[in-house]
């Protein structure tokens, strides 16, 4: 998955997308790769109502939120100040990295540096 935990998204649809001129920007708590699915901060809230117990003495409406769907996040380049498509290159020291297709500026390395790639 493109999409890694403590990476900035942009919600592009869904009930939290914003307008198409002010989208929401977040961050990644948790991915779920077998299921293609992203916890996003602040996103996809949802309400699990607890009855009063011994270990939660008061009860009451817990806030969590819930996964979305990988499909429905675009990872955030800082250059072009938006969500952008990525590709995926070797970088000069043989590491992988993923690169925005738009300005060509690195977001961020996805493995440790290997001599068969690198540039010589």
């Amino acid at each position: 998955m493109h999409i890694h935990k403590d990476d900035i998204v942009e919600v592009i649809t869904g009930d939290d997308a914003g307008t198409s001129k002010s989208r929401t920007t977040a961050r990644v708590l948790r991915v779920l790769p077998e299921k293609r699915k992203v916890v996003v901060e602040g996103i996809n809230r949802v309400y699990r109502h607890l009855k009063p117990n011994r270990r939660n003495a008061q009860g009451g409406r817990l806030s969590k939120e819930m996964p979305i769907s990988v499909s429905n996040v675009l990872l955030y380049c800082a250059n072009c100040q938006r969500g952008v498509r990525i590709g995926k290159r070797y970088a000069a020291n043989g590491s992988k990295e993923r690169y925005c297709k738009k300005c060509g500026a690195g977001l961020g390395l996805m493995s440790k540096a290997r001599e068969a790639y690198a540039q010589k």
